[in-house]
């Protein structure tokens, strides 16, 4: 009995995993809410997005946004040969980053510290 219980246990992950469904799934799914890229590091969502000072990061919480105060950081933009780095500081509901530029195809690294010291570190890859 215990035999049949786990094949179709696994029968229905491998399933499940061959539609997609777990990453579509996991912390209310990676759908970007500002048009950006999303990556999830210690049960967050974090979105990187271009704007016109540099780049934002929205956070979010098992797909609820989430304010960023007393988060601070640094980003590291990859861009080629190039790197560039910018300090993340807390601006209302995102982190910025001013001074850098997302091009396509750039690695970006983001090294955050939490409001209570914990370290977080985001990569990102502009597409």
């Amino acid at each position: 009995m215990k035999l049949k219980t786990f094949l179709t246990t696994a029968t229905l992950a491998v399933g499940l995993s061959a539609a997609g469904l777990p990453a579509a799934l996991a912390h209310g799914g990676a759908q970007p809410k500002h048009g950006g890229i999303v990556q999830a590091a210690s049960d967050l969502s974090f979105e990187l997005v271009s704007v016109a000072e540099g780049a934002a990061i929205y956070v979010e919480d098992h797909g609820k946004p989430m304010t960023p105060a007393g988060m601070s950081g640094k980003l590291t933009v990859l861009t080629g040969s190039q790197r560039s780095e910018a300090e993340l500081a807390a601006a209302g509901d995102r982190l910025l980053a001013k001074g850098v530029k997302l091009a396509s195809g750039a690695k970006v690294v983001a090294t955050l510290s939490t409001a209570d010291k914990k370290a977080i570190t985001v990569r990102f890859t502009v597409k």
